[in-house]
């Protein structure tokens, strides 16, 4: 089998539990804005917070719906993000995330990476 233009990592998991982990990541992002994890993990999910972050920025009713609809479970991240982090990025176009490497992992010797909300 072919892997060519296969998008994205499986990092070892089934897709329900690789889909929640991306889930649970970037709510960290949204409501600390920075969280340490892997490379591998912090690569995936800077997408999906970059795109949460265009959703609020337009501000309109559907972007909240299809937010919400992204977080159910997460009213408080949502308001923060529609009313703290989305007028913060007005005047960028996109780039809102920022890695920054801090060392290998002791155990399995995996690159560990912050990632912030620039």
């Amino acid at each position: 089998m072919s892997s060519h233009r296969v998008d994205g990592r499986k990092l070892s998991r089934k897709q329900g539990p690789r889909l929640a982990l991306y889930k649970a990541l970037t709510v960290s992002v949204l409501r600390y804005e920075r969280v340490q994890t892997t490379e591998a993990k912090a690569k995936e999910i800077r997408g999906r917070v970059e795109r949460m972050i265009t959703l609020a920025k337009r501000g309109d009713l559907a972007a909240r719906r299809t937010v919400v609809s992204e977080f159910p479970n997460e009213p408080l991240v949502v308001t923060k993000l529609f009313d703290v982090i989305a007028p913060k990025y007005a005047d960028r176009t996109s780039g809102y995330t920022r890695l920054v490497h801090i060392g290998q992992r002791k155990g399995d010797a995996a690159e560990i990476v912050q990632i912030e909300l620039v």
